[in-house]
């Protein structure tokens, strides 16, 4: 199986990157892991909800260029469907039973993902209600990703 994680923005604290490399590691044995960034846009402040949607809309169509047309998308989302780690598991290993070869995860940027990211995606998924900045977001994601390989593996993982 092939994950793409799809982000807005680049990573540019070390602490951040050494949690990614950690769990890009430990992943390196359940699944082929890419981590693909598109450039975010400078939000001013003060923007009106028009200048943030043109926003929103330049991030969205960078994403949408990077998502091949055979991949099953989860767009990560405030709105999406809330799983716990046993579920995510298993969706994970329902896609990968039913023939699925590639799973994109969206990652929006501080604004937040564009309808037409939303649309092409086949899910959404949230971890919370609240909002998380993007560099956290990511390690999240990869760690429930890494426990979800071991919950589907039986093999033991701190609870």
């Amino acid at each position: 199986m092939k994950i793409t994680v799809l982000t807005v923005g680049k990573i540019k604290e070390k602490y951040w990157n050494m949690a990614l490399a950690e769990y890009s590691k430990r992943l390196s044995r359940y699944c082929k892991l890419e981590i693909t960034e598109v450039a975010d846009e400078k939000t001013p402040d003060g923007a009106g909800e028009a200048l943030e949607e043109q926003i929103r809309q330049k991030e969205g169509k960078r994403l949408l260029d990077k998502i091949p047309g055979n991949a099953h998308v989860i767009a990560l989302a405030i709105q999406g469907k809330m799983l716990d780690s046993v579920e995510l598991a298993d969706r994970l290993e329902k896609l990968a039973v039913s023939g699925t070869a590639h799973i994109v995860f969206i990652i929006g940027g501080s604004l937040g993902l564009d309808e037409a990211v939303l649309r092409r995606a086949h899910e959404q998924l949230s971890f919370s209600r609240m909002t998380f900045p993007h560099q956290m977001m990511r390690v999240i994601l990869l760690e429930q990703i890494y426990r979800g390989y071991r919950i589907i593996n039986h093999e033991p993982y701190h609870k």
